[in-house]
């Protein structure tokens, strides 16, 4: 960067809360001058004169996240010492409603329930780094557990309640607790692995159960009692973590494998939820309607954050209901909704209801906002602000879309694109390998061109850290050297975006979602999106199969078509006209349901590996046959046709 760049940018920095307020003249000129300091081009006016209002809201952002952080930094803080000052500036007020019982913790309430968890941590014998496992639906206490633990410097590891036997085990081992804890709503899943589980892990169980003779022969101690007696005074403990060391460990959704216990270090913690803060105009006012799992980064970061660090009311719903979404809202008069995945979907496949128009939402934030529904959510909802964002638990290329840009999850600024050292790289299209120019250097894309993308790793820098996960060998692999210059490293992301010329980044796949066919690259995220909202925000899964002595892969969607009939004659004129003719589906799979994970994202698996064969007399499967255009049930004879080459794709 050359002098007068640098001029400009600390200017820009400084001035810019007073900046935004002026005309767009004064924007023009500012763009200009930084485009003048760079490559002096037209083309680069243009696209200055069209962003700078955004990069300038962003820098702030990011200027206020990097300073608070660096004070914490210095300051040695925790995320337990930070939250102890937010009780103090209002303990009395409420900081967790749990929907299915209607109980209110005010933050005074929740800081001394973390204190008896603390005090009973100690009595346990347990010490800094040492980890426990949570295994329980979302509830207030699975805060303050977590949260309690930290205080005395122990880990907890935030486990999948879905998860049972061999994935329960994995994650259970992977994270080295030395004990769990679970509710009573996962006893039978506990017992079915107990005698799995490493040799001295300690059990203990919440919640008040009929067969508590078979838990006291599997010597399971009942934890309510421990913690009703514990103290509720902090405990004199001095804490030796500090803003870098671990926090807790909260888990991939394992959609392409097992799933994998990323660290969340303090000042990971608090980057986030400062981030989703400062971004999207929350206040600490706000009551947040969160009904996402708490075992996840979205639920326990992004949204219970804005109430630890910042003040803010969350609400607590054990499970999503799209039926009692907008009730709930209005209940509890919420002023900001969290939603991950297919949420918005299902919220619009929903008949309209009354509390639609009498809620007080003014914000949705989350990620996994399709394109394909996001005006219409916005609209039928009436939400003034959508807080769309990119980010994995663990990476170090977040990406926020600060300005409501549609389909949108966020940008990387044209006019200073070295001020946070994200890239779009290009890869390879059969196995996403990175591709490199002749130094050795990953090659940059293009604006339209699909690649995948990377962030700069500076461990000295809390905004470009990679703490990476429990196990090093999963570590190592999302890491890539000599990826923005000779010698540095980088954070893979494994995902696939695409940038226009202002910078917006938009999600295509994630790594090993895309195939080929007839030559062309196939989005499963965009075709979904596409045959969703032609059959009324069904549940559709995309995914390539397999043709024997055919290049590629056919298209295969799976349709969540739980009774009635589909019309597929209409249904394949709507795709003809939505879809060019590579990215239709050769084969329909007409299933009951499509799996998900637990935070909605579509499984696809199993689908993959059971192919087009015909299976279940439930399901019903059809082949595209061009020929004839239109689709045909496909019958053990037609399966044998096609394995044998006798039909045309």
């Amino acid at each position: 960067m050359n002098l007068m760049s640098g001029v400009i940018l600390s200017v820009s920095v400084l001035g810019a809360v007073w900046f935004l307020s002026l005309p767009w003249l004064c924007s023009l000129l500012m763009g200009v001058g930084l485009c003048a300091a760079s490559r002096g081009s037209w083309k680069n006016i243009h696209v200055a004169r069209h962003t700078i209002k955004r990069d300038l809201m962003c820098l702030v952002v990011i200027f206020r996240v990097r300073l608070s952080m660096y004070r914490n930094l210095r300051n040695r803080s925790t995320i337990p010492s930070l939250f102890a000052q937010t009780v103090t500036q209002h303990p009395d007020k409420p900081a967790l409603i749990y929907e299915a019982t209607g109980e209110v913790w005010t933050f005074r309430e929740l800081q001394e329930r973390c204190h008896a968890v603390a005090h009973w941590a100690l009595a346990q014998g347990w010490a800094e780094g040492d980890v426990v496992a949570l295994y329980l639906e979302s509830q207030p206490l699975v805060v303050a557990l977590w949260l309690g633990l930290a205080m005395v410097g122990v880990e907890a590891a935030l486990i999948n309640h879905n998860l049972r036997q061999h994935p329960l085990l994995h994650c259970v081992g992977v994270s080295g607790a030395r004990a769990m804890v679970f509710g009573k709503e996962m006893s039978e899943a506990v017992s079915e692995v107990i005698g799995s589980l490493q040799p001295g892990m300690v059990l203990f169980r919440s919640g008040e159960q009929e067969d508590e003779a078979k838990l006291c022969s599997l010597h399971v101690q009942k934890l309510d009692p421990l913690l009703a007696r514990s103290p509720a005074h902090p405990p004199r403990y001095k804490l030796r973590k500090e803003f870098n060391d671990r926090l807790l460990y909260i888990y991939t959704s394992g959609t392409t494998g097992m799933p994998k216990a990323a660290v969340v270090v303090h000042s990971r913690y608090f980057r986030i939820a400062a981030f989703g803060f400062h971004s999207f105009g929350l206040r600490r006012d706000d009551i947040i309607y969160n009904c996402l799992p708490l075992y996840h980064s979205a639920g326990t970061i992004m949204g219970l954050g804005q109430c630890l660090l910042f003040g803010s009311t969350i609400v607590i719903r054990k499970k999503f209901s799209a039926s009692r979404f907008w009730d709930d809202c209005v209940k509890h008069k919420c002023t900001v909704i969290q939603y991950i995945g297919e949420i918005c979907r299902y919220l619009l496949a929903q008949p309209v209801r009354p509390s639609e128009d009498r809620h007080r939402v003014r914000v949705a934030f989350g990620n996994g906002l399709r394109p394909s529904t996001w005006e219409e959510f916005v609209q039928r909802f009436r939400i003034r602000r959508v807080g769309e964002f990119y980010g994995a638990t663990e990476c170090n290329c977040s990406l926020i879309n600060i300005d409501g840009k549609v389909g949108a999850c966020g940008f990387s600024s044209r006019i200073l694109p070295s001020f946070y050292p994200i890239r779009l790289v290009r890869v390879q299209q059969d196995n996403r390998e990175l591709l490199r120019d002749s130094q050795g250097v990953c090659v940059p894309c293009l604006p339209g061109e699909p690649g995948m993308l990377v962030g700069r790793i500076n461990d000295t820098d809390p905004l470009r850290r990679f703490d990476g996960y429990a196990d090093q060998d999963s570590t190592n692999q999302k890491i890539a050297c000599s990826v923005f210059k000779m010698g540095d490293s980088a954070y893979i992301s494994g995902d696939m975006l695409v940038m226009d010329e202002y910078g917006y980044m938009y999600f295509r796949d994630r790594s090993g979602d895309t195939f080929r066919w007839r030559g062309e690259n196939v989005s499963t995220t965009e075709v979904e999106g596409v045959l969703s909202g032609l059959l009324e925000h069904t549940d559709v899964a995309v995914y390539g199969v397999t043709v024997p002595g055919v290049e590629g892969k056919a298209g295969m969607a799976a349709i969540a078509h739980a009774g009635g009939q589909l019309d597929l004659g209409a249904f394949l004129i709507a795709v003809q006209k939505a879809l060019p003719s590579y990215a239709r589906p050769v084969f329909l799979r007409l299933v009951p349901s499509v799996d998900t994970t637990g935070t909605f994202k579509i499984q696809k698996t199993r689908l993959q590996r059971e192919g087009y064969k015909p299976r279940d007399a439930s399901e019903k499967m059809y082949f595209l046959n061009s020929r004839a255009g239109c689709y045909e049930a496909v019958t053990d004879e037609l399966y044998e046709s096609i394995i044998e080459g006798k039909v045309s794709l």
